[in-house]
């Protein structure tokens, strides 16, 4: 069964555009027909004709975590009511709305009738269905567990999706008070400051330094915008690219980690998404070595993943995954503790399990309070720039007025 968009004109004269499902393109004519829709255009959608379709943006053809996460918990839900897994995807399939996703459930439905397994039809869509995604049903589908792993998948993905969320959310007041407040000072720069110049112009007097800096800035600002777009958008590049090399994504990491608000929220993301993933991956039937591997590439930060890296080094020769955790001195005291505890008694899992709850609790925490800390520090700021202002303004117009009387 595969999807084809068509294009066609009702009863009513009206243009219609819409996709439908069907076995091959004469079926689907068909049923075209029967909804009293004259036929223009009709083709079939693939995943490579989607991607030839778009411009570059995805906005349209985008699959959120959250389409994702429904998807999985449908599965899942199918799966148990007994219902056969191509009959399962059928109804996915006439479920869901996401265009991406549709397509791509069509062709997963396709590979998986013609005696592929599932996990492998859902590898060959990695920017969809992740390592951690894949890794997970081939486990399930090999312990004859599926819809369980499934269920636990559908919660993963939405612990990470209100995980980001939250760090959305947090980010959201502090971004728009930087844009606001610097839109004004842009404003106050560019149109009220040389207003205020052409008076100082006419006095012919000599400027105290802080009036002369301000004029400047509002000059600069004024008559050359477009070089300063330019230098911030130069070194933004810049500094981009430089991140993305090894050496500067090493140190870019090392500043992260010792910024005074920045780096313990980082640690415990970090710590949260190494604990749950790790969790999920090992109770859904992963061996340890591979799903140690998939935690290392979840990591973002380099030293946190190279402590990592060498934890399942350490495993492969015999020896605990505490200790490069604990030499490498990123990873608090007690979730080392909580994982050494877990190797020991057997129970690593449910270790990992209430160390990543605890530290998604105290993410939610710091997320929360990231807002109350950065507000007065930006509202002093931009106090300080604006008092930088009036100063250097309104200390020459009182002279200017002092002369006059």
């Amino acid at each position: 069964m595969a999807i084809f968009s068509y294009k066609g004109i009702d009863k009513s004269g009206k243009e219609i555009k819409g996709t439908i499902s069907a076995d091959s393109l004469s079926p689907a004519k068909s049923r075209i027909k029967a909804m009293g829709i004259m036929l223009i255009e009709i083709n079939e959608q693939t995943s490579k004709t989607l991607k030839k379709g778009s411009s570059g943006f995805s906005f349209g053809n985008s699959v959120s975590i959250a389409d994702l996460s429904l998807m999985t918990r449908q599965l899942a839900t199918l799966l148990r009511a007994k219902i056969q897994i191509v009959e399962a995807f059928s109804a996915l399939v006439d479920q869901t709305e996401n265009p991406r996703l549709k397509i791509t459930l069509s062709e997963i439905r396709q590979k998986v009738n013609e005696g592929s397994s599932l996990a492998k039809a859902l590898g060959e869509y990695p920017k969809i269905f992740d390592n951690v995604y894949v890794n997970m049903v081939d486990a399930g589908e090999t312990s004859g567990t599926l819809e369980i792993v499934l269920l636990r998948l559908a919660d993963f993905t939405e612990s990470q999706l209100a995980l980001r969320n939250k760090i959305k959310g947090a980010m959201t007041y502090p971004i728009i008070m930087m844009v606001a407040g610097g839109s004004m000072i842009g404003i106050i720069f560019m149109f009220v400051i040389p207003k205020i110049t052409k008076i100082f112009i006419t006095q012919k007097r000599t400027l105290p330094l802080q009036t002369q800096i301000c004029v400047w800035i509002s000059n600069f600002l004024l008559h050359y915008w477009w070089a300063a777009v330019l230098g911030c958008f130069a070194v933004y590049t810049l500094i981009n690219k430089y991140i993305k090399t090894e050496n500067g994504r090493s140190q870019y990491d090392t500043l992260i980690l010792k910024l005074p608000i920045i780096a313990p929220i980082v640690t415990m993301i970090n710590v949260t998404r190494f604990c749950s993933t790790l969790a999920t991956l090992l109770q859904s039937g992963v061996p340890i070595l591979a799903s140690m591997k998939i935690v290392s590439n979840l990591v973002s930060n380099v030293h946190m993943k190279r402590a990592v890296d060498e934890a399942r080094t350490s495993i492969s020769e015999g020896a605990s995954i505490t200790g490069p955790l604990v030499k490498s001195e990123l990873f608090p005291p007690m979730v080392t503790h909580m994982i050494k505890l877990g190797e020991k008694s057997g129970e690593l899992e449910p270790m990992l399990k209430i160390v990543s709850e605890n530290y998604e609790d105290q993410v939610n925490t710091k997320l929360s309070g990231l807002t109350s800390v950065l507000e007065p520090i930006m509202m002093v700021g931009m106090g300080l720039v604006v008092a930088f202002i009036l100063f250097s303004v309104v200390v020459p117009l009182m002279e200017l007025n002092t002369i006059k009387r």
